[in-house]
């Protein structure tokens, strides 16, 4: 079966099983996302794993993503140093936007179908927290602790919501849009001490900017280099 058609396939089981759950989804690039409301997120994937039409059997993934300034670039500029990063440019916190803020992003394997589908579900910046769907695929245990330690995002049920990546003392979510590109602190090694030590931020925030690639009339359409000049008496090529 052509992948276009497991697809169509999929769709068909979607509308068949997820009728009255509140859920949408989008199909593009050989690719289908469900979109669930977070209040329905455990029956829903509890139907994608049990149903025989869909049967995800595993949760291949599990990650966070912050929308607070999705869409815009901080790193337009209309002028730089000829060489390398030579330009700095000062990095605004972006107004953030309360609704819709997090997503949590779950990527699921059909191995029976041979198919694969995204889960997306969204969350506030008030409260971003979801249910743990550790009960459904216990793959997403350390997936979770993950997207709780970089973004702050909270799995309601997790058995040990802990940071995994971060030391026991991190202040903040360093994934996160407003997060500070140097970070809350700097740590060295204290010989007198004997001991790692963490010290106020000591260098200057900034963001450098690479080089503006010019324009270069070699890449306009119907461009060709000039022919050599023959010179006078000798024959063309």
């Amino acid at each position: 079966m052509k992948p276009e058609q497991r697809l169509d396939g999929l769709e068909e089981a979607l509308e068949e099983h997820l009728d009255g759950l509140e859920c949408s989804w989008q199909r593009a690039n050989g690719e289908l996302t469900l979109m669930v409301p977070r209040d329905k997120l455990l029956p829903v994937m509890q139907l994608l794993r049990e149903k025989k039409a869909l049967s995800f059997e595993q949760c291949i993934d599990v990650c966070g993503v912050d929308y607070a300034t999705y869409g815009q670039s901080e790193w337009i500029t209309t002028a730089a140093a000829n060489t390398g990063f030579g330009r700095g440019v000062v990095r605004d916190v972006p107004e953030l936007r309360p609704e819709n803020r997090f997503a949590v992003l779950y990527q699921l394997l059909s191995i029976t179908h041979n198919v694969r589908l995204r889960v997306k579900v969204f969350l506030d910046a008030d409260e971003p927290i979801v249910d743990s769907v550790i009960g459904i695929w216990a793959s997403v245990d350390w997936f979770e602790r993950e997207a709780f330690d970089l973004f702050g995002i909270m799995f309601r049920g997790h058995p040990d919501l802990r940071r995994i990546l971060t030391d026991y003392g991190f202040i903040g979510h360093p994934f996160r849009k407003d997060f500070p590109l140097i970070g809350q602190v700097e740590m060295r090694y204290d010989p007198e001490q004997a001991r790692v030590v963490y010290e106020p931020v000591s260098i200057e925030p900034r963001t450098l900017v690479p080089r503006v690639i010019r324009h270069d009339a070699r890449y306009e359409d119907g461009w060709k280099p000039a022919a050599p000049e023959v010179e006078e008496g000798q024959p063309d090529a």
